[in-house]
């Protein structure tokens, strides 16, 4: 089964259980999806350069909401290299990065690269930096504005053939982030995100957008999250290949330790 949400989120990338959604509480479907989460999934980052050229990254997630704490793993590979596809030599992959998210926004993030021999707690100056590029942020696999204080619900309205929730979160005081504010266009129907909005602090938007979003066993997901900065050339693309959302995972899953073992991460 393929499934993928985001981010953005994440995403994240979680399925979600198939529900009408409740109008007067359009964020309850998403919070939901994150405290339930247990999935492993793979597929690949590409990132689509201002000329056209693609690099692909191989990458696999996975995902488990223990009490109190959404675990997300992330395994990132060096992606393609040829002479007409080169992989720009700022990248420092692979990379293995483990997100921590709790309630309070006492949130951490992990990361190591090949050689590393223990992981380092990313400063969070550095969380709005990606290991293929900024359009897939590290915090962005948090999704952490599903929890934040301020919550409003904005007009409903389209986006492409679906009609949507439109809910903007912003971050209270306690919530640590580098956006000022999110605004999600969650299917009427189910719940499911098919286009979220970012905008930095420092005025610029991220768009995010979902596409094949299918059903599968009672679980909806979307194949691709696209990742675009506005007004700038070039997108990342999240593509996921295969996946498990009922994967039953535990908190060996996720220890430290694991993010220093490298095999084979081409």
């Amino acid at each position: 089964m393929r499934v993928a949400h985001l981010a953005l989120a994440a995403a994240l990338f979680v399925p979600l259980a198939a529900h009408a959604a409740d109008a007067h509480s359009p964020l309850e479907a998403s919070r939901q999806r994150l405290q339930t989460a247990d999935y492993r999934a793979s597929g690949h980052l590409v990132r689509v350069q201002a000329n056209g050229i693609r690099i692909s990254f191989p990458i696999t997630i996975k995902a488990h909401w223990f009490p109190g704490v959404l675990r997300v793993q992330l395994e990132i590979g060096t992606g393609s290299k040829s002479s007409t596809n080169p992989v720009p030599a700022s990248l420092h992959l692979p990379a293995h990065i483990l997100l921590e998210m709790r309630p309070g926004s006492r949130n951490t993030i992990l990361i190591a690269h090949l050689g590393d021999k223990i992981p380092i707690a990313l400063p969070f100056d550095q969380w709005s930096d990606g290991s293929v590029g900024n359009e897939f942020s590290y915090e962005d696999f948090l999704e952490a504005q599903y929890f934040w204080a301020n919550q409003t619900a904005l007009d409903e309205a389209k986006f492409g053939a679906r009609d949507c929730n439109v809910v903007k979160s912003t971050p209270g005081p306690a919530d640590k982030s580098h956006y000022a504010e999110v605004t999600n266009w969650l299917d009427h129907s189910i719940g499911f995100p098919v286009h979220v909005e970012k905008t930095l602090k420092n005025g610029t938007v991220k768009e995010f957008t979902y596409f094949g979003l299918r059903q599968e066993g009672g679980l909806w997901s979307a194949h691709q999250v696209e990742a675009k900065i506005r007004g700038q050339a070039g997108s990342t693309l999240l593509i996921i290949d295969h996946g498990t959302p009922k994967a039953n995972l535990s908190l060996k899953d996720f220890a430290p330790e694991q993010l220093t073992h490298f095999q084979d991460s081409k």
